[in-house]
């Protein structure tokens, strides 16, 4: 059916950011900082995204082993200002000991642990303090495209159907949403089948005893507990697909977050899949807390604090732009002259059908690693935020033009607030000068970015060289 109507425009602005995860808030706080006028339009009525409504509440991904910074800029500041709120935790490495609660392995302290409470009244702060103004519970639902500009964006909320003017773009909905119904092209899931790496609804429990806990993980020297598992296996009681339990100490004293269940077959730009996989979800998570509680030592008193409302992606739609980062770059160390940050963190974007394999860590023969400094890091260029057709929309986070597995290392939160820093402040140029996105000058843009304390350099890397446990 045909569907037409008069919608009122609301008002004009020089950026419209769609997605207020990690990605979109380091966006919107970004071009503001420029001096430009900025929404940002959130489906969800908390900002945050996958750290606060998704409770993956842990922003990884932008430190070494060792505590020394990767991803500086925004993100930096933020995880600074949050610790000291007492919204987060900044782990540090102790020699002494092999395991800790918040990543249990010793160079497993790139994250930030936090709480997702409190984070989402700590952005609505900054949100206020940056003048940027905010729509939660507000959906994209189209864009009006002229001369190979957007123009327009439909969005839907409260009031009805309602468009907003921009002069900008920044999709960083993780969907590459905006740039799909603009008719950029876009690709999902990986080539031979479309399958999708799977998803997980993360849910956030207390009353662990955490010495406990520790004890049985130096013991059995495994903090997965894959021999627990597969013994409950054998026995017909652990009967899902995935053998790993991950657990990762948040803020509070006996407070974790639980990213255990691994769902497959859920297609998160598919309504009826993503509903199936909220209930059964929701039903793994109550099984799953019954056998916590009767097998996971330091868990028998666990209880359940609060199941996400938002489902834990790790890979939908991406855009293809005129230039796709590929699994070969990321083997052999490629370096870009328009790296605008870095990521810490692994080839991590589990095998759609073995949902505790990771392909490309594990299907790649051993050695493959170079040993030389820096070679755990990857890059973002600046290309990769570029979708191919529309000249005012670029999209950093998770949906940017790079092969299937390179997701692994990209996807996570911190390097995706180093490519949103850098979207944001690239819009400073598509307005000022009516560019491109295409067309912003690199130079400057890192320059600037420099100025604002990210890491754009090699050469500003801290020197660091893989374990045997990272291979």
């Amino acid at each position: 059916m045909k569907f037409s109507q008069d919608i009122p425009i609301k008002a004009d602005y020089d950026v419209v950011v769609c997605g207020a995860g990690p990605a979109g808030c380091a966006a919107a706080l970004s071009a503001a900082r420029e001096g430009l006028s900025v929404l940002l339009v959130e489906s969800a009525s908390q900002l945050g995204g996958m750290a606060v409504t998704g409770h993956v509440s842990h922003w990884l991904g932008g430190r070494t082993q060792e505590g020394e910074w990767v991803v500086g800029g925004l993100f930096r500041q933020m995880a600074w200002e949050t610790a000291e709120k007492g919204y987060s935790v900044i782990p540090h490495l102790d020699e002494t000991q092999e395991y800790h609660p918040y990543g249990w392995f010793n160079w497993f302290i790139h994250g930030v642990p936090l709480d997702p409470y409190s984070v989402d009244y700590y952005l609505d702060t900054k949100m206020q303090e940056s003048n940027v103004d905010v729509l939660l519970d507000t959906d994209f639902v189209s864009a009006e495209v002229r001369d190979g500009a957007v123009s327009y964006l439909i969005l839907h909320n409260c009031e009805g159907l309602v468009a907003v003017g921009a002069k900008a773009v920044i999709d960083s909905t993780g969907n590459a949403e905006v740039a799909f119904k603009c008719g950029c092209p876009t690709v999902k899931g990986r080539p031979e089948d479309g399958k999708l790496a799977p998803a997980s609804l993360i849910f956030h429990v207390y009353n662990v005893d955490t010495d406990k806990l520790t004890r049985a993980i130096e013991r059995n020297r495994d903090p997965k507990f894959r021999a627990l598992i597969r013994d409950l296996r054998d026995r017909n009681i652990w009967k899902f697909p995935y053998d790993i339990f991950i657990c990762t100490k948040l803020t509070a004293e006996g407070e974790y977050y639980i990213n255990t269940d691994r769902l497959t077959g859920i297609d998160p730009t598919d309504a009826m899949s993503l509903s199936k996989g909220y209930r059964q979800g929701r039903s793994e998570i109550h099984e799953l807390m019954d056998i916590f509680r009767k097998y996971f030592p330091g868990f028998e008193n666990v209880r359940l604090k609060s199941i996400a409302p938002r489902m834990g992606i790790r890979e939908s739609r991406r855009i293809m732009g005129d230039f796709v980062m590929t699994e070969k770059d990321l083997v052999e160390s490629r370096r870009f002259d328009d790296t605008i940050g870095f990521s810490m963190y692994g080839w991590d974007l589990p095998d759609p059908d073995r949902p505790s394999v990771q392909p490309f860590a594990n299907d790649t023969p051993k050695g493959y690693i170079p040993k030389k400094e820096k070679s755990l890091y990857t890059p973002l260029p600046y290309r990769i935020m570029i979708p191919h057709g529309i000249r005012n929309l670029i999209c950093p986070g998770k949906s940017v033009s790079v092969q299937g597995q390179v997701l692994g290392p990209v996807r996570v939160m911190a390097p995706c607030m180093a490519m949103g820093e850098a979207a944001g402040a690239a819009s400073a140029e598509v307005v000022e000068r009516s560019v491109s996105y295409n067309d912003v000058d690199i130079s400057r843009l890192k320059e600037k970015l420099r100025g604002y304390g990210c890491i754009v350099d090699y050469e500003a890397l801290p020197v660091i060289y893989p374990r045997k446990d990272q291979i």
